[in-house]
């Protein structure tokens, strides 16, 4: 059997303590009970160190969910691709590219391909931590419709949920870099992320470690890992580099608490 050109100079894969970078090409297909005619491709899980399960579904036609689910979770689910039916608490909605839907803890949900395309559809899930605010509404959204918010030149953050809302555990945003833009400081802090690019390419700086991540890739990164990222000034087509950024914010006072989180049918603890 002859070896694959370049494994050993061309790897991109690194999953440390502090970070993870996974390239699309070696994330291997699953699949999940309670789903048919659906590839699952797990980006990340707290096997890994995360606090969240982030889920590559691959849907085809005629698949998706089962049945009704509800599993005591919170969910936020991405459309990178097709069309999806997809039903809250028994409401149908349709879900094109771009859409996104929030379905809190303690609120059913359903999904269905209706066509021949096949559908790419990203997965968040994590128990939610509740305080003294009531949880939250599920919500539906499309990436189109949401305002840009320029922090500084070249760059612009889309707020999927809504924005310093402490009852959301969680912020999921849209990150948009020009090229020749970047983070103004390496940013060292409290919260989790986990980061899927939807376009371009870019350089980051992860715990003293340069990576080239590209469209695909998916990124972890643990509390308190530096981080920094830049577009080179030179970086073609297109004009945007975007990251789908999932902010994982602790706001629950009982830190000693374990949450049961059961994923691919074994439990684990975030």
């Amino acid at each position: 059997m002859k070896l694959p050109p370049e494994v050993y100079a061309r790897n991109r894969a690194m999953v440390t303590s502090q970070y993870a970078v996974i390239p699309a090409e070696g994330v291997l297909e699953s699949r999940l009970p309670g789903f048919q005619h659906t590839i699952a491709r797990i980006l990340t899980a707290p096997a890994m160190g995360a606090r969240f399960a982030q889920i590559l579904l691959e849907i085809e036609a005629g698949g998706g969910t089962t049945t009704v689910r509800e599993d005591r979770l919170e969910h936020l689910f991405y459309l990178l691709g097709g069309t999806l039916d997809f039903w809250i608490d028994g409401k149908r909605y349709q879900l094109s590219s771009g859409s996104y839907t929030y379905v809190p803890m303690g609120h059913t949900y359903q999904i269905r391909n209706p066509v021949q395309e096949q559908a790419r559809l990203l997965w968040i899930k994590r128990p939610y931590e509740p305080i003294d605010l009531p949880v939250p509404q599920p919500i539906i959204g499309k990436r189109d419709d949401l305002p840009r918010e320029t922090h500084l030149e070249g760059r612009y953050w889309q707020y999927l949920l809504p924005n310093n809302d402490m009852a959301f555990d969680m912020e999921v945003n849209i990150l948009g870099f020009t090229p020749g833009s970047y983070f103004p400081y390496v940013e060292t802090h409290i919260m989790e992320h986990g980061l899927y690019m939807l376009e371009g390419q870019g350089l980051y700086l992860l715990a003293g470690d340069v990576h080239e991540v590209q469209s695909t890739d998916f990124i972890w990164m643990a509390p308190f890992c530096p981080q920094f990222f830049s577009v080179p000034a030179g970086t073609r087509q297109p004009i945007y580099s975007t990251k789908m950024s999932t902010v994982m914010c602790t706001f629950n006072d009982h830190e000693d608490t374990l949450y049961p989180f059961e994923f691919l049918g074994s439990p684990y603890h975030c």
